[in-house]
């Protein structure tokens, strides 16, 4: 059984920084993208950042240049980097990974808890 445990939410001031993690524990054959979405209160749930098993990485708009996406293939982890934060990147921050759980089954995907990341002074 596959499960994916996040780590790295708090409270943070505007401007401050976090560093959220994720890491994979099971049967994983292969693991292809890692992402972050979140879900502020009363909001769908967004994508924030994904990372692809060829390292290539794609960004929202709201968070260009502020989140880096990064992963650890020896780790099964995948990590974002959160600088310059402000009070609108609030929410629940989950992590997804699309993987393969034995040698024949196809790609699924997994999603992690969710970790609260809360921006205020």
């Amino acid at each position: 059984q596959v499960q994916l445990v996040e780590s790295g939410g708090g409270l943070v001031q505007p401007g401050g920084s976090l560093r959220l993690s994720c890491a994979a524990s099971g049967t994983i054959i292969k693991i292809n993208d890692m992402g972050w979405h979140r879900q502020a209160p009363g909001k769908q749930r967004e994508l924030v950042a994904v990372i692809t098993g060829g390292g290539s990485t794609n960004y929202a708009d709201s968070v260009k240049g502020r989140f880096t996406i990064s992963r650890d293939n020896a780790k099964n982890t995948v990590y974002l980097q959160m600088n310059s934060l402000k009070p609108e990147d609030k929410g629940v921050y989950y992590c997804y990974f699309s993987l393969r759980p034995s040698l024949t089954a196809p790609l699924y995907g997994y999603w992690g808890q969710g970790t609260q990341v809360t921006v205020s002074s």
